[in-house]
């Protein structure tokens, strides 16, 4: 086994395993050459799948090693050890800020060093035409003197460069910082997407908790995407309207309407404090610049914690730059005050127990995402229920307390989730079924086909699609599945294909593992509905080019005719599929419709 602590990596010695994530697995190791300690993130094994990953890695390594900024962790070395690519990076003795806010509210002057330092950082990768891609706490490393640093910088789009399994499958990113844009899978990321994230730890800083928490990462990411913004004044009534105004902006679900660059949004943020110019407390107590400064004489620095295994690195030998806007005399002073006082009073609570979650914090790469159905648009004359008229419900309240009463049941949970459903409530709907999906195991075919039925039975397509799909992969490779199950699958994941979020949930790349064609007739669809003509055009391509006689492939083409205005090249396909035998049902009641539509 490679990596084994003891053994050596090249140059370098394994100390001892820091941590494992969903993409990379870091251990602290010994240069003897150069007499230091660095850190190594060793990928995750899955990347080998795709051939040409190596000269990929390569690739993206130069990119972001070229990286030099004070607050960036930078990466000294890449290589290949037993067919697994690793960088060698700057090993900071530490902890990460995810660590220091678990041990109480931060001093004024710390949060000072997140704005500057996280800000800067960012700037200057921008400028180089490099984003991050998942800002988080935990990718940002306080050094044992306080200075910060951003960690993993070119991680995800390191692994973002290869086709493997795991790149493909996982939404790069942690869904209580990930933008909306990230969430939904699109590829054509730009400096927003860093600045929400930004913004969503800033949100965290002032208001006391992450805009958006739930039980299920699912829920987390679907509210990214959809769910209106907590009001920060709403949540947290020491918020002042000026910074509320910054947040709102810099969290738009719209990138156009955020900030342009992060150093527009960083300057618009400390503006807004000066322009509240009140404590944020709300008190009548108003804090002078000289108490502040006792009060930031007094304050103790961070401790010293075990080496943070997100990443690494020692404290630069550069002059430490003390932040130009720590200086501005008075009101600056004096709006630092308010922000030792907000802090200071964090902890104490401001958010009633009943009604603050826990914060889950997992990476996207580590949580099976792709294995729980994406919601459907409410059922026709099914509106959604508030929760309260839901709950009421005498099929909830019974297939509550079953599961109540047998909390690692499977079908315990699954009868909840049809309970769910058929009361208009999709969302617990389908976190109760990726729940019992999960309880299952991954080997329950005959339970997966069986909740698949269930939910095929309602037409809500992703869920059974999520299902079939399961019971699908429970074959070996070269065996293949019966045709009646085959046939459920391509039913309900082509009709779920023209929902939005259809991807964050029937991952593209499991469906290519079962069926490849079917895998871009999927896409195809999907891109027909939620994209761009263009790529759907181009999955129809190669889906003909692979297998042309798919029936869902001339269904595909005939939609796609339609879509275009070329309704005299869809109907002769449509008649075909509506008239030949052996056609499955489905196809024929589909173009049978269309066909009606075009009268």
């Amino acid at each position: 086994m490679s990596f084994n602590v003891g053994e050596s990596v090249g140059p370098y010695r394994i100390i001892e395993q820091l941590g494992q994530g969903g993409m990379a697995t870091v251990f602290k190791a010994y240069h003897a050459a150069l007499d230091r300690y660095v850190a190594l993130k060793v990928l995750h094994p899955a990347f080998n799948e795709d051939q040409t990953f190596t000269a990929r890695f390569q690739r993206e390594a130069r990119v972001v090693a070229k990286l030099e900024h004070p607050h960036i962790v930078p990466i000294y070395d890449y290589a290949n050890h037993e067919h697994r690519p690793y960088l060698v990076m700057k090993f900071i003795e530490g902890e990460t800020l995810k660590s220091r806010l678990g041990r109480g509210p931060l001093t004024s002057q710390e949060i000072a060093k997140v704005v500057d330092s996280v800000g800067a950082a960012l700037a200057y990768a921008h400028k180089q035409g490099i984003l991050h891609r998942d800002i988080k706490p935990s990718n940002v490393l306080i050094s044992a003197d306080g200075e910060m640093y951003l960690a993993d910088f070119g991680l995800a789009r390191i692994a973002q460069a290869g086709e493997s399994t795991l790149s493909s499958d996982s939404i790069m990113g942690t869904p209580q910082y990930i933008s909306p844009e990230q969430a939904m899978g699109k590829k054509d990321l730009d400096e927003g997407t860093d600045i929400y994230s930004f913004a969503v730890m800033l949100y965290e800083l002032v208001v006391g908790q992450v805009p958006f928490t739930a039980d299920t990462p699912f829920s987390i990411i679907h509210d990214h995407i959809y769910k209106p913004l907590p009001l920060p004044m709403t949540v947290n009534p020491k918020v002042p309207e000026p910074v509320q105004r910054v947040l709102l902006k810099a969290l738009a679900k719209d990138r156009g309407d955020r900030y342009a660059t992060v150093t527009a949004m960083l300057q618009a943020f400390k503006d807004s404090w000066r322009e509240a110019g009140v404590p944020m407390e709300g008190t009548a107590v108003i804090v002078s610049p000289s108490t502040f400064m006792r009060a930031a004489q007094d304050t103790q620095k961070p401790e010293r914690s075990e080496p943070a295994h997100e990443a690494a690195a020692s404290k630069r030998s550069e002059p430490k730059k003390r932040s130009s806007w720590m200086f501005i005399a008075g009101g600056v002073v004096l709006l630092f005050g308010c922000l030792f006082i907000v802090f200071a009073f964090r902890q104490g609570g401001f958010f009633p127990p009943k009604t603050q979650a826990p914060p889950v914090h997992v990476e996207v790469t580590d949580v099976p995402l792709f294995e729980t159905p994406a919601p459907p648009p409410t059922k026709p004359g099914l509106p959604e229920l508030p929760a309260t008229a839901a709950d009421s419900s005498p099929e909830i309240v019974t297939a509550k307390d079953l599961v109540q009463k047998n909390p690692n049941d499977p079908d315990a949970h699954l009868q909840l989730a049809l309970a769910y459903w058929d009361a208009g409530q999709p969302r617990p709907a389908f976190d109760e079924l990726a729940q019992a999906a999960d309880l299952a195991g991954v080997d329950a075919r005959d339970f997966f086909i069986k909740a698949g039925d269930k939910f095929k039975a309602r037409e809500a397509w992703a869920a059974a699609g999520g299902m079939y799909l399961r019971a699908m992969q429970t074959y070996p490779s070269g065996e293949e599945a019966p045709e009646e199950l085959r046939g459920n699958f391509h039913e309900t994941v082509y009709k779920a294909a023209d929902q939005p979020d259809m991807p964050l949930f029937l991952f593209f790349d499991r469906i290519d593992r079962v069926d490849q064609p079917f895998g871009y007739v999927a896409r195809g669809r999907h891109a027909l509905y939620n994209g761009t003509l263009e790529d759907a055009k181009l999955n129809l391509d190669r889906v003909k080019h692979d297998k042309p006689g798919m029936f869902e492939v001339i269904l595909l083409e005939a939609e796609i005719n339609m879509k275009e205005g070329h309704p005299e090249l869809a109907r002769p396909l449509l008649i075909s599929l509506s008239s030949s035998p052996g056609i499955p049902d489905w196809i024929r009641v589909m173009a049978e419709s269309f066909l009606k539509s075009m009268q």
